[in-house]
């Protein structure tokens, strides 16, 4: 009779995340209306609801919140953010 520790069983891997076949137009217009993250080129982030965006990339949120290292320094009704200060916008709720 041997006096090991039973060996613990092998668990499978967790499963990939859905996929995401959806086109960068089609998750902007997903999240319009929408809470969003929107970081700038200086590392700025402000949140708030996407109220609409152009072709530029030009940003209008509303109950905009301007956070800098983490930290909310500003908050704004409605805020213009010019496209081409923006590094990515990402969505701050589920879709």
């Amino acid at each position: 009779m041997d006096d090991f520790p039973p060996q613990p069983t092998e668990q499978s891997p967790p499963p990939p995340p859905p996929n995401q076949t959806g086109s960068p137009t089609d998750f902007l217009k997903n999240v319009v209306g929408k809470k969003v993250i929107v970081r700038l080129l200086s590392g700025v982030d402000y949140r708030g609801i996407l109220s609409c965006l152009d072709g530029y990339m030009n940003i209008a949120l509303e109950q905009t919140e301007e956070h800098v290292n983490g930290v909310v320094t500003n908050k704004y009704g409605d805020a213009f953010i010019r496209g081409n200060n923006v590094l990515y916008i990402s969505a701050a709720e589920p879709l």
